[in-house]
């Protein structure tokens, strides 16, 4: 019992950090282009990160709860936005999306097995944190606006180019960590965590 809430606190410390780290990747501040409601920013990127990680379920609590302190007011997205109204802005289909994101970056990541390679990794990253996240963002970015869907579409472009290299870089920052700590795969941490060896 006490080796199981060991792993817990493990796990939930592993969350607290990466919720932590996609907060620290907003104090850039963000970016509107070419009047687009929606902003540039690097949060993206940690979402990605914490896919390639930390695995499919574990990212996607880690965006929950850094998404539950940004209900609760606290300014932690990019431009030191917060508050339950975010929520109801252009941008909360990408805000829900980065929990579908993470999630869906860590289950192609976890199909690499034990050694993902920067391949399956960048690839990943693509499908999940760019392309899941669009699914969700682009049309409440229509709704929210007023916007027919293909316009909404064609804004979202603007995004696409600094995604593909935030994926590309948040691939080799985990392809790198992995390399060092092999803790960091999720298919060995999940090894380890199911026989008794984990942290």
């Amino acid at each position: 019992m006490r080796k199981q809430r060991g792993f817990a606190m493990r796990t939930l410390a592993r969350v607290a950090v990466f919720a932590a780290l996609i907060a620290v990747l907003g104090l850039p501040g963000s970016l509107n282009v070419f009047g687009n409601a929606v902003p540039i920013t690097l949060q993206t990127m940690g979402v990605m990160l914490a896919g390639a990680v930390l695995g499919s379920w574990r990212a996607a609590l880690a965006v929950v709860v850094l998404l539950v302190l940004v209900a609760a007011g606290l300014p932690l997205l990019a431009g030191g936005r917060g508050g339950l109204g975010v929520f109801t802005g252009p941008s909360a289909g990408y805000l829900v999306g980065w929990v579908a994101g993470a999630a869906v970056t860590g289950w192609l990541v976890e199909r690499g097995g034990r050694d993902p390679g920067l391949v399956r990794l960048i690839v990943a990253c693509l499908v999940g944190g760019v392309g899941v996240i669009y699914l969700f963002g682009i049309p409440v970015q229509a709704l929210v606006t007023g916007i027919s869907l293909r316009r909404a579409a064609w804004l979202s472009l603007i995004f696409l180019p600094g995604d593909v290299i935030k994926a590309v870089l948040a691939s080799l920052v985990a392809r790198g960590t992995q390399r060092a700590y092999p803790d960091a795969v999720p298919a060995v941490h999940q090894e380890r965590l199911r026989s008794g060896g984990g942290r």
